[in-house]
């Protein structure tokens, strides 16, 4: 039977998302939207709207949806999307679930989904919400994140917070890697899928239990994908995969900069394959690790299992899980 799993992107803010999704929505059986921002915020305020057994709160679960800052990117009509969500299973995740699947019904396409980097360091929600959800995770340098961020109108003032990004978002890596199983979680590195997209979209494909398709690595079917009326702006300047942004620190960091990053890092960087440019004495990358770990209160492993245990033992709260697939209907 084919599969019907939802499938989420995920990363370090300027690690690859964006051309991860429109790859994997150039898929003929995969439809992934433009990130949408309502899903964290809704899950957050979820005791807002009350019990969602009843059909007036559903509504007002969907209007608050329909009304987020994104939802006119996905081409959906409200009225139609609030409708579908108030005649749907009485829970969050199916909430949410129905507005991924309409966005991929769009498309006529089966398997739908999200993208946010940000989902990375809550994928503990991501899975209550959705059980038989499969992550995908593309990992990038980080100094390349540090010097694109850098360059980012929104990017904070702060250059330290910049380096935080990575810094959390690879121990999330790290500990996802670790503590969840190899079909729900799959890691790839920017830097291996543009330099030799194929092998590593048909690893990604074989973790998705879908056939490779040819249309996925297609300048013209990554640069066309949603539909220009609607003003998705990063799908109508995507280019096809590069090498050029590959190792650009290089160029874009000042050498305090550098290390700043690498010292930051700590041996961060090597776990997931990129080498540091200027020896880091022992002494000051376990140093540096001890500073970030206190200032975390709580190693990223440790954090995780809690996060893993505390799913299994919230059963006061009402069940928020999706019920639309098939592993989800079958529990």
């Amino acid at each position: 039977m084919p599969s019907d799993r939802p499938i989420f992107v995920v990363g370090c803010p300027r690690s690859g998302t964006t051309m991860l999704q429109l790859m994997l929505h150039a898929h003929p059986r995969i439809a992934l939207p433009p990130e949408t921002r309502f899903l964290l915020t809704a899950y957050q305020q979820r005791a807002d709207f009350g019990d969602l057994n009843e059909s007036g709160n559903r509504r007002a679960l969907g209007e608050y949806i329909v009304k987020s800052s994104q939802f006119g990117d996905l081409g959906l009509e409200s009225e139609a999307t609030v409708e579908a969500i108030v005649a749907g299973p009485p829970t969050l995740g199916s909430a949410f679930g129905i507005v991924f699947k309409m966005y991929a019904e769009r498309f006529g396409k089966p398997r739908w989904g999200d993208k946010r980097p940000l989902y990375l360091r809550h994928l503990g929600t991501i899975l209550k919400l959705f059980p038989d959800a499969q992550i995908i995770n593309i990992m990038r340098d980080g100094r390349d994140c540090v010097a694109s961020l850098k360059e980012t109108p929104w990017k904070p003032d702060e250059f330290d917070t910049l380096i935080d990004y990575w810094t959390k978002s690879a121990d999330s890596s790290l500990a996802a890697a670790r503590y969840y199983r190899t079909d729900q979680y799959h890691q790839v590195r920017y830097e291996d899928l543009v330099a030799d997209p194929e092998p590593h979209l048909r690893a990604i494909c074989d973790f998705l239990d879908e056939e490779y398709d040819p249309a996925m690595t297609a300048p013209n079917k990554l640069a066309s994908v949603a539909v220009p009326e609607y003003k998705t702006w990063h799908t109508l300047t995507h280019q096809a995969p590069t090498t050029e942004r590959v190792a650009s620190w290089r160029s874009r960091l000042t050498d305090d900069e550098v290390r700043k990053c690498e010292a930051a890092f700590g041996d961060r960087l090597s776990r997931f394959g990129y080498e540091p440019s200027i020896p880091v004495p022992r002494g000051a990358r376990m140093a540096a690790d001890a500073k970030y770990l206190a200032k975390d209160k709580l190693g990223p492993a440790k954090k995780a299992a809690l996060e893993l245990i505390a799913q299994v033992r919230n059963s006061d709260e009402p069940p928020v899980a999706a019920r639309l697939t098939s592993a989800q209907l079958a529990g």
